[in-house]
Parts: C-alpha cells; sequence; structure tokens
C-alpha cells in the first residue's frame, strides 16, 4: 500500500512540480508549484509512515480551497479542476485501511488525529463544493418590458400573418412574427407533426464546412428551401409532402471554403414575361455554390428561361480572377422594387488575387445588370462593360450574409467583410479602409452610397459584419426613430438612424492594443457600442480543463501567448483573438420584437489564437488537403499566413472557463441587458451523454412571436428550444436527430401554427450530419 500510494502520489506531484515551474516561468502562478513542492514533502513523510504526512495533506487541501476562492469564487466548474483530483487523494488516504498502512500502529493517537484533521478538510471542501453546485455566477436574473408600441409596428413589406417570404420573414430582417396560439403557457406542449428527409447529406468527399444553414420560406400553402448542394425544393406546409425539387448540380470543389445555402429568394412578378407564357409568374431565386443564380416556378420548379442567359445568371462575370471555388453566393439575394440584390463570399486568406466583394442589382424579370456597387471602387456605380473586358476591383471587401431592405426609404443595407488577407492591413486602399468590417446603406434605385458606419478600424481579426441588419422602429423619448441593429462579431450590438447612420445608441472611441507587426500597424481606438455583449477581459485564472493537469497546460498557453484584450493583433509569437472570428455573433443575427423594442440573442464566447508564419516557412499544401477556415491559411501573395483555430487545451475543449454559450435579452431603447443565461448542454460534446448544463458554443439564430416565445436551436447539442421571452427562461425542448445549426421559422396553416427547424449539422462546429427538416405544433383541440 505505500509503495502504490506513495508512488502514485510521487508522479502527481513531480508533474504538479513541473509543469507548476514552467507556469511560474512564464510568469504565471507559482501556486501550482508550490503544491507539487508541498505533495513531495507528504510522499517523502508518509514512505517514513509519518503521521505528519496526513496532517500536512490536511493542511494543503484547506488552503488551496481557499486559494481557489480567492481565485474564482463559488464556480462549480471552475472549482471541479483545480480541487477534484486533490479531493480524490485525500478520500483515499482518509480511508481507515489506507491510513492504518501508511502509518504503523504505534503513534495510534497521532493517526487517529490525522484522520479528524484530513476529514474535517474534506467535509470543508465537499460544503464549498455543494454551495457552488447551486449557485451560477454567471447568470444575470431580470425581466424584459411588454409591448409598448403606439400603432402598429413596422415591419416592412407586407406579408401575411401566417407567412414567413424572406429570410428574416420581412425585408427588415426581424425573425418576429405576429403568431400568437403559442405561449409560455402551452409551449411545453409542443409535439412533433411531421418530418421530411430532403436525402442530401454531407459526403465523403465534402470540404469540411458543409452544412445546413437554410431557414425555409413559407409562402401561401408552400414551403420553399434550398440544401448544401443547391437542390431546391418545395413542400407542403401542412403534411412536409414534397411538390417539387431541382437539382442546380453545382458539383463538388475541394478549393470551396462554405458548402452551404442559407435560403432561397421568393418574387411574385404580379405578370410573366411574355416570352415565358403563363409560367413563371412566382418565382424562387436559387444561389449556388458555383456562383450561379437561378430563377425557377415557384408552381413546378422548372426553370423561367427568360431569365438571363436560359434562366441563370453567372455571377463571377466581370471578375478579375475566377478561379473555381474562390467565389460563391451562400445566402439569398433581396428582392425589392423589381431588382435582385446579391452579393458573394469571397474565400478567406486563400490569395490576395481574389475576386471583387462587388454589390450587384440585376433586373428580377430579366437578369439585366442595373448597377454595381464595389467597396473598392465605390464612387462609380454605372454597369461596367463586361462584354468589353471590363472588371471590377479585385480583392475587395465583400458580403456573405443576408442583407436588409427599406423599400419606403429607398435603401438597401449591407454587412461588409474585409479585404483578404483577413490578418494583414499593409497595402490597403483608402477605400478598403473606409469600408472594411461596416455596415453600407445603399440606394436601391442607383446603388450609390447614402452612408457607411464602421464597427471595427483596420480590422486585423476577421470581425466581418456577419448578420443581417434589423430593422424596426423605435420609440423613445416620445420620438419615433427609424432604428437598424446591427450585431457583430466582437459583441458590440450598433443601435443606428437607419437614415442617416448615426448611432441611436451612443458609441464611444476606446483605446485598443497596439504591437502590430512592423509592416503593419493597429487603430489607435475601436468603436464601442452602449449596448455590447462584449466578455470580461479573460485572465489566467480563466483557463480552464477537465482535469488539474490540462488546466495547468491551458495557463501556460496563456501566459506563453500575446494578449492585451479584445482587439490584441496578431503576432509571429501568436495571439489570443478573445472573442474570437467565430462571433460572439454571426450569421444568426438576433431576433427583434418590434412591439415591445427588445431583442433576443444567443451570445457566444469563444476565444481563438491567430499566429503568423512567415511565407519561407509555409510548406506546400498536403495531399486531398481542403479548403478550411481553421489551421494554416496560406494567404498566397501576401508575406505571411496565418494559422488560426480555437483556443483549446490538450482534450482538445476549450480553454477557458464556461459558460460558452448563452441566451440574453436586451431592451433596444436603452441598451440595457434585462437577463441572461448559459444555454445548452455537453451532451453532444463528450463519448458519453452527459446533461451537464454549462452552457456550450452554437451558431444559428433565434426567432421571436408575438404569443411571447422564442425559438433557438443552434447549440452544439442536438435540441431545438424554446423560452419566455421575457425572463429567458427555457420552456421547452425537443431532441434533433442532426445538429440544428439553422434559424427556425414559424408560419400558420388552417388556422393551426408550426414551428420549423432544418436539423443538418455544421462541419465546423462537429455536430451530427443529417437532412431533416421537422414542424411542431401544439396538439389538435388541444
Amino acid at each position: 500500500m505505500r509503495y502504490f500510494t506513495c508512488g502514485v502520489f510521487g508522479l502527481i506531484a513531480l508533474a504538479l512540480a513541473g509543469l507548476g515551474g514552467w507556469l511560474a516561468a512564464e510568469g504565471g502562478s507559482p501556486a501550482y508549484l508550490i503544491l507539487g513542492l508541498a505533495l513531495l514533502a507528504v510522499v517523502w513523510l508518509l514512505w517514513r509512515g509519518r503521521a505528519a504526512g496526513l496532517h500536512l495533506f490536511a493542511a494543503i487541501l484547506a488552503l488551496w480551497l481557499l486559494w481557489a476562492l480567492w481565485e474564482v469564487g463559488f464556480d462549480w466548474w471552475q472549482l471541479m479542476p483545480r480541487g477534484g483530483l486533490l479531493v480524490l487523494m485525500g478520500i483515499w488516504l482518509w480511508l481507515p485501511p489506507v491510513r492504518r498502512r501508511l502509518v504503523p500502529p504505534a503513534p495510534v493517537q497521532g493517526r487517529q488525529g490525522a484522520g479528524l484533521s484530513l476529514g474535517l478538510a474534506l467535509l470543508a471542501t465537499i460544503a464549498a463544493a455543494g454551495v457552488s453546485m447551486l449557485r451560477d455566477p454567471h447568470d444575470l436574473a431580470g425581466a424584459l418590458p411588454g409591448p409598448r408600441l403606439t400603432g402598429a409596428p413596422a415591419t416592412g413589406n407586407p406579408v401575411p400573418d401566417g407567412d414567413w417570404h424572406q429570410y428574416g420573414r420581412t425585408g427588415f430582417g426581424q425573425r418576429w412574427s405576429p403568431l400568437d396560439s403559442i405561449t409560455p403557457a402551452n409551449v411545453g406542449s409542443l409535439e412533433e407533426v411531421w418530418r421530411y428527409r430532403t436525402g442530401d447529406v454531407k459526403r465523403a468527399d465534402d470540404v469540411n464546412e458543409t452544412t445546413y444553414q437554410v431557414t425555409p420560406l413559407k409562402v401561401g400553402d408552400r414551403l420553399y428551401l434550398c440544401t448544401p448542394h443547391n437542390i431546391a425544393i418545395a413542400l407542403d406546409a401542412a403534411t412536409g409532402a414534397e411538390i417539387w425539387r431541382f437539382d442546380a448540380d453545382s458539383g463538388m470543389n475541394p478549393d470551396r471554403q462554405h458548402q452551404t445555402c442559407r435560403g432561397v429568394t421568393y418574387w411574385n412578378t404580379g405578370a410573366a414575361p411574355a416570352a415565358e407564357g403563363p409560367a413563371c409568374v412566382e418565382r424562387v431565386y436559387l444561389p449556388t455554390a458555383d456562383a450561379r443564380l437561378i430563377a425557377l416556378d415557384a408552381a413546378t420548379g422548372e426553370v423561367c428561361t427568360g431569365f438571363a442567359e436560359n434562366g441563370t445568371l453567372h455571377l463571377e462575370a466581370g471578375m478579375p480572377y475566377t478561379p473555381p471555388g474562390y467565389y460563391y453566393s451562400t445566402s439569398p439575394p433581396v428582392a425589392v422594387d423589381g431588382r435582385l440584390i446579391i452579393g458573394g463570399a469571397v474565400n478567406d486568406n486563400f490569395s490576395i488575387r481574389s475576386q471583387s466583394g462587388v454589390i450587384r442589382a440585376y433586373d428580377i424579370l430579366t437578369g439585366e445588370l442595373l448597377w454595381n456597387w464595389d467597396s473598392g471602387n465605390p464612387d462609380d456605380t454605372a454597369p461596367i462593360d463586361i462584354a468589353g473586358g471590363e472588371t471590377y476591383s479585385a480583392n475587395s471587401p465583400n458580403s456573405w450574409s443576408v442583407f436588409s431592405v427599406d423599400a419606403e426609404r429607398g435603401l438597401v443595407y449591407i454587412p461588409l467583410g474585409n479585404q483578404v488577407p483577413d490578418q494583414l492591413g499593409m497595402g490597403r486602399s483608402p477605400a478598403v479602409e473606409e469600408h472594411s468590417s461596416s455596415v453600407v446603406a445603399l440606394d436601391i434605385a442607383t446603388g450609390q452610397r447614402r452612408w457607411v458606419f464602421q464597427t471595427v478600424h483596420h480590422d486585423l481579426w476577421d470581425m466581418d459584419v456577419p448578420a443581417q441588419p434589423v430593422l424596426l422602429d423605435l420609440q423613445i423619448g416620445g420620438e419615433t426613430l427609424p432604428a437598424l441593429v446591427a450585431p457583430t462579431k466582437q459583441g458590440d450590438i450598433y443601435v443606428l438612424n437607419r437614415e442617416t447612420g448615426a448611432p441611436i445608441l451612443p458609441v464611444k472611441e476606446v483605446p485598443a492594443p497596439q504591437g502590430a507587426i512592423p509592416e503593419d500597424f493597429t487603430a489607435p481606438t475601436q468603436p464601442v457600442s452602449a449596448l455590447s455583449f462584449e466578455p470580461p477581459r479573460m485572465r489566467e485564472a480563466d483557463m480552464w480543463g477537465l482535469t488539474i493537469f490540462d488546466q495547468l497546460m491551458c495557463r501556460i498557453d496563456f501566459n506563453r501567448l500575446n494578449y492585451d484584450g479584445r482587439y490584441t493583433p496578431p503576432s509571429l509569437n501568436g495571439s489570443i483573438v478573445y472573442p474570437g472570428n467565430f462571433g460572439v455573433f454571426n450569421w444568426g443575427s438576433v431576433a427583434v420584437d418590434p412591439e415591445r423594442q427588445v431583442m433576443f440573442g444567443m451570445p457566444t464566447w469563444l476565444a481563438f489564437t491567430a499566429r503568423l508564419v512567415p511565407r519561407d516557412q509555409i510548406p506546400p499544401p498536403g495531399a486531398g488537403e481542403t479548403a478550411s477556415e481553421q489551421g494554416l491559411n496560406r494567404n498566397e501573395g501576401a508575406p505571411y499566413g496565418v494559422v488560426m483555430g480555437p483556443f483549446l487545451g490538450p482534450l482538445e475543449i476549450p480553454c477557458q472557463a464556461p459558460p460558452w454559450g448563452q441566451v440574453a435579452g436586451a431592451d433596444l431603447t436603452t441598451g440595457q441587458i434585462a437577463w441572461r443565461h448559459k444555454n445548452g448542454t455537453v451532451r453532444d460534446m463528450t463519448p458519453l451523454p452527459l446533461p451537464f448544463e454549462l452552457g456550450v458554443p452554437g451558431i444559428g439564430g433565434p426567432i421571436v412571436t408575438r404569443g411571447g416565445v422564442a425559438f433557438l436551436g443552434a447549440a452544439v447539442d442536438d435540441y431545438l428550444r424554446g423560452y419566455d421571452l421575457t425572463t429567458g427562461e427555457e420552456l421547452w425542448r425537443a431532441r434533433l436527430p442532426a445538429g440544428g445549426q439553422s434559424t427556425p421559422m414559424t408560419y400558420e396553416v388552417g388556422g393551426r401554427q408550426y414551428v420549423l427547424i432544418v436539423a443538418g449539422g455544421h462541419g465546423s462546429v462537429g455536430t451530427k450530419p443529417g437532412d431533416y427538416v421537422i414542424a411542431y405544433s401544439l396538439p389538435e383541440g388541444g
């Protein structure tokens, strides 16, 4: 027994002393080094059969508890890796058979006293653990106000209450439905009523980020959706029965960074062009992964051959470079005033010889180019002479997300990204510097810029504006203000006047970290909104792991990497980017209730790392290498590549302590966050289906209803959840057969309200792939 105990304890003590010494040498806490040395003293005393070894261990346990409480408070998930192993060691030593064999029979009184002191230390530790399990130091309780708008809410283009005509239901992108049959009182009774499978599942030769991000549209009695490989499908909204399908045959390409389709666009022409006869009065426009836009008859799924070139618009036209797989459209265009307005996704960090980020407007019937706005050449919007060989500016900031429109004001709102490479700002033109990571308002008729609001200056962190801006009217101080709500990856939510771009909620310039590589620079300040979900500044004490050892390794890495708060610039040494470019908010945006003037969102706090790699140190591509935003980004033509990815420990779990994912509600008239709760379990993150509610990452979007319920999938555990919008309390959940990283929607057929989600998984976050469309409703007659 002595050999076994001293051997195991000795190895643990040596590991803690070694890692603790490394941590101290990196400038971190010396506590682990002291702990390791103290445990070596315990081992030495126990080897000699001294009861003092048990007393010393009891003292170590008590002091370690006090130190842990000083460092992180009564936070169970923080205390567990610090103390779990020590408690197990203490229990082993406390066991009478073990004590009898470790300490000879002669000093019985000392052995019994040691058992008492050890027992008291264990009781104190277990009591602290019990208290911490009953508390959530990260939770914010509160309540959002009820309806307070005088008059009917502005929701954008008219849509029947039971329909969902555009990605965010209307051009305003509110993700709010006026349906109210489902309420906090009855949402717990929701049950699955039908399930449909598209047949489009992730393939072995797919790129990593093959994802179902689609939000279906509902028009009349039909649903319209698309799949990752660009199959457009129409379903019966009441039964889920397939009506038609169209396969765009967009093929496979390992250079595509994303294989996804967030949605299709619906348009009622009112009358068909003469060349097409009676067909194509109502249309569905399908964007594809090979840079096409295809017009389909909403009734039959047949191609509308009078549009563009036999029904197909080729979006690579006019591009200065056209390597296959580098440019495509993942989001549906907006349809307004007889125009289709569309952007496109440019592969991040592939090459400086990239396609343009041009925004283009086409005639919705014929496909004729009406205007083009290029952020690299922002003042000239007249259509370029593509037939004559003119091209757009190369590598200008692009917009891969969804646009919003205010037809009454004649404006379309564009969330913009960055020039490639994201992490290198050398050589950016004045136009690129002005428009990167911004929201731009363009004139629907001419494409001329009305205003621009930049959310990150000289962005070196891939903090492109990822989400569809949300439009609503706010009543503040007796005045009705036309507002735009812009969620961002860095966590700020900017509330702007959508006519002028001026802030409604205050925005202040805050000093930012410096220290870019010599060839580059960092902006001296960054704009911070009064409404912000920016995470607290990370500390060494926030490092986490399942055990004391992987937590220690994360503490070491924290001290080895560069970190000076949000906007720490990329470096050759490696920098922590927190929040990371996964985004506090991403393409799922937020849901806004225009009557209550509030928002529901899913802030995610995940740290990433970025390390610049000199060109001569970048190895050649490996066989079978596919496009990805994580790992080595080659930045062909630039002096540096970059290695990027989440900040993970040795066990491939986040180095930062949970929660990583939350749900939150805020008052948009004041910027006050009313409540915030952790969201999601680790059930699908671990080999065992553990139901622990840590608050897990997610990507996707929420919706809210007049009935006072919010719905959200998104989290990396496979559930669709319903929440009380007022308090954020989770009221209902349904287990999904695959990852639900999409935005749900709600609609009505025959007086019955449905909630629908597409569950097909998300490659980047590793959720289970699938091909499911699932509808829920209250029991009939219930």
